[in-house]
């Protein structure tokens, strides 16, 4: 089984999420899509995320968020090898005043 993520079924996804326009679409689309658990998960990656960029430190990022020292590795492993997703969520969100 390929391990890429460009797939077709990938593409319609993305372009149904890219018709959301407000947080409570946002809210009504995944909680269909995902179980409470996943939506979950991918919110805390994203906090994990947030305050490495903030460079806190593991323990104070477990005890915030409650993600594991394992999460915050494998967070911390994209933010430096990853695809830079992350980066530009971020520029985006300071430079509309989202976000310190």
């Amino acid at each position: 089984m390929s391990k890429s993520v460009k797939k077709p079924e990938v593409d319609h996804l993305f372009d149904a999420i890219l018709t959301l326009k407000t947080k409570e679409e946002c809210y009504t689309f995944f909680e269909d899509v995902c179980t409470i658990n996943e939506l979950l998960s991918i919110s805390q990656r994203y906090e994990v995320a947030k305050m490495l960029r903030e460079k806190k430190k593991y323990l104070e990022i477990s005890e915030a968020t409650g993600a594991s020292t394992a999460t915050i590795s494998r967070v911390n492993r994209s933010l430096n090898y990853g695809q830079d997703g992350y980066d530009m969520v971020f520029e985006r969100l300071k430079k509309e005043g989202k976000i310190d």
